[in-house]
């Protein structure tokens, strides 16, 4: 048994027949067999996968060795510019206003309240104090902190291991102590009956999928919860939510193609759950609440029923809510995405996205009269949050461009007036006339125009010479938004260009965006990505021998591919939790993720042109020997996203294979899953790692 890459054992390569065709996978061995108790406990990992792990984190500290002054002084410029003692805006609910905050130096959030007429921390009562409960543990992530509709409880849930297992806890305000009612294992939303004495929670099955809801009595031991509902279809995932109305609790089901709703009344301590509209392939919907819209207790409903791709508003009857009885209420428009919906009473709030910009549309409930609130930079991120309440006229919305810091806003639904709540401050300073946002268009290889965000210094030289992080993603409709990070300013500051590449598979123009970037369509998200990095070039605004590609979980499939694809073209790549092992996580369909995902890549193990289509592009497969860039691979041991074994197998397999002598570097935090360490300064330190090496990939680093 000889010793490969960073001193790892070469096992045997496991053989397989799919479809006529042989598989052989050299590295198979660095999957765990026990990958569901590894998940609860990473120290049950078997010792020669530990050993080949260990053996490259000890190379790539070696590796990071010389550049730790600049890591070092990455992490104090982006604390500089974090406030450390800050907080959120009170969310006002009745008596109390919630809100969440730091303290100095603290790594995690503490859970707070205060009366609703008090003025700053004012009689504040602290619920959870994040950094306590996060002493000694090598890994605390709050899940959610659900606070009881009478005000007596508040539910909450953590993760310790970075598996996304959450553990369940109720505590009783007035004492500052949890019940003995302790849950694991849970998904870690929480929602509350009506009566504030029971709840409603997700669970996990053996494959960590969120398949069973149950109910749980306050005061009663867990094991004698009542199972209300369990998923039957294994693609199917299921999460909880409420409507704005607080009657229901919506049991929402679902996977990248097609959904299912059942209401939950949450006036009823024993409720059963009654389906909106039964599941059809392709059909998608979700469900507000209305009581007396036009005069009936009425569901609102947004859906992309009878081919409005992207989507439209129907209202229902609450006593007969199935398809039949829907009506269209904003009818479909092509291009202009309705992203989510929240009812008032005297209003209904829309976010939708057209040309690319987000906007929030108010419709009046009276006269059906809609006005928007929309904003004039030429890329900005918005959201919008509807708080606690029905009745109330005031809604909250954030807003951000990649050259303005994060701002809260209170809008008022019916005078149209705002106020501004809170503005992100910068500690260090920052001076947004000091930088410049863009959009720019690539034209990809159909000639579909692909938007490309930048953010650059004022001064920065657009001549061809300047340095570029290019970051992308493309997969399952998520947009990146153009919104602002403290954290890209070191690199801008540094003479960089961020360029966020809008590539097909988001829903950044619709969602024929992200279906031209799916299935048998996928491989124009790595086109576009590259189309992306020549123009950049070919415009002079970069130069075309210093960008740096950087992309993360579907993204970091889609670094691996265009590693592959155009290795040339990329002075290094960066893949945090890469998905770049697809063909064989495809095929197995015990694992977490692989039955959902088969709307959004094809199902390998039924269909033949599936399996020959993912296997043309699944970056692991497709290594081959020939020169590839400087590489940086981030896993997380107890991802269930993202397996660890992905990045390691594509690491191994590039360090036989490829014939170039460039940097391969991979670091797997060996107590984290897929969003890296939890802790808000801890995390300051894998950014650090990555700007890093982008800086020192191209001559940045001094």
């Amino acid at each position: 048994m000889k010793s490969d890459g960073a001193g790892a054992p070469t096992h045997k390569p496991l053989v397989r027949q799919f479809h006529g065709e042989t598989l052989i996978d050299p590295y198979a061995w660095l999957r765990a067999e026990n990958w569901r108790e590894v998940m609860r406990d990473p120290w049950l990992l078997a010792p020669d996968i530990r050993a080949f792990l260990e053996a490259e984190n000890a190379a790539a500290e070696a590796w990071f060795g010389p550049h730790a002054e600049l890591r070092a002084a990455l992490v104090k410029e982006m604390r500089g510019r974090i406030k450390e003692d800050d907080s959120s805006v009170p969310a006002p609910d009745g008596p109390f206003a919630y809100y969440s905050r730091f303290r100095e130096g603290g790594q995690h959030p503490l859970i707070c309240r205060r009366p609703s007429e008090a003025q700053d921390d004012e009689d504040e009562d602290i619920l959870l104090d994040g950094d306590m409960l996060a002493a000694d543990k090598p890994y605390f992530q709050f899940g959610d902190a659900a606070h009881s509709p009478d005000h007596r409880r508040v539910a909450w849930t953590a993760d310790e291991a970075g598996s996304e297992y959450y553990t369940l806890r109720i505590r009783e305000i007035a004492i500052g102590r949890e019940r003995a009612d302790v849950i694991p294992e849970t998904t870690g939303g929480v929602i509350w009956g009506a009566d504030g004495n029971h709840l409603y929670y997700v669970r996990r099955d053996a494959e960590h999928r969120p398949s069973f809801v149950y109910r749980h009595v306050v005061g009663t031991d867990p094991a004698t919860d009542v199972l209300v509902y369990e998923e039957p279809d294994k693609g199917f995932f299921v999460s909880l939510s409420h409507t704005q109305s607080g009657r229901f609790g919506l049991i929402e089901c679902g996977d990248h193609d097609t959904s299912e709703v059942w209401l939950l009344d949450l006036h009823d301590d024993a409720a059963v759950p009654v389906r909106v509209e039964p599941r059809e392939p392709g059909l998608r919907y979700g469900v507000e609440h209305h009581p007396s819209l036009g005069g009936t207790d009425s569901l609102i409903i947004e859906t992309n029923a009878d081919g409005a791709e992207d989507f439209k508003i129907v209202t229902a009857p609450l006593a007969s809510p199935g398809r039949a009885g829907w009506r269209d209420l904003v009818p479909y428009k092509p291009g202009r995405l309705i992203l989510s919906q929240s009812a008032f009473r005297d209003f209904l709030v829309r976010l939708e996205r057209e040309d690319g910009l987000p906007r929030i549309v108010v419709r009046s409930v009276a006269d059906g009269s809609e006005h928007a609130v929309a904003f004039a930079e030429e890329a900005y991120s918005l959201g919008f949050d509807p708080g606690f309440g029905f009745d109330k006229t005031t809604i909250r919305f954030t807003y951000s461009s990649m050259t303005t810091p994060s701002e809260v806003w209170d809008y008022d639904l019916a005078t149209r007036g705002r106020v501004l709540l809170k503005r992100q401050e910068v500690p260090s300073g920052h001076d947004p006339a000091r930088y410049e946002t863009r959009r720019v268009m690539a034209t990809a290889p159909d000639g579909e125009k692909v938007p490309v965000s930048l953010l650059f210094a004022k001064g920065t030289p657009l001549d061809g010479t300047a340095p570029c992080l290019l970051y992308g993603y493309g997969a399952y409709g998520i947009s990146i938004p153009a919104g602002f990070s403290t954290s890209r300013l070191s690199l801008v500051d540094r003479g960089f260009v961020y360029a966020i590449a809008h590539i097909r598979g988001g829903t950044e123009k619709g969602w024929r965006w992200y279906r031209e970037g799916k299935l048998a369509r996928k491989t124009n998200s790595f086109t576009d990505f590259i189309a992306c990095a020549e123009h950049l070039a070919a415009e002079r605004i970069v130069s075309p021998d210093l960008v740096v590609a950087h992309g993360g979980s579907a993204g970091g499939m889609l670094m691996g591919a265009v590693a592959n694809l155009r290795p040339e073209l990329f002075a290094g790549i960066i893949a945090e939790v890469p998905f770049v092992d697809v063909l064989n996580t495809m095929l197995d369909d015990t694992l977490p993720l692989t039955p959902p995902e088969w709307p959004e890549w094809g199902n390998p193990i039924t269909d033949v042109e599936a399996f020959r289509r993912i296997r043309s592009y699944s970056p692991y497969d497709n290594v081959e020997a020939k020169d590839y860039p400087p590489i940086l691979a981030l896993a997380g041991l107890t991802d269930p996203r993202v397996t660890y074994w992905e990045p390691a197998k594509w690491v191994a397999r590039l360090r036989e294979l490829k014939t170039d002598d460039r940097p391969l570097v991979l670091r797997t935090n060996m107590e984290a899953g897929h969003g890296g360490a939890a802790g808000r300064f801890d995390r300051l330190e894998e950014t650090a790692l990555v700007y890093a090496f982008a800086l020192a990939m191209t001559g940045r680093a001094a």
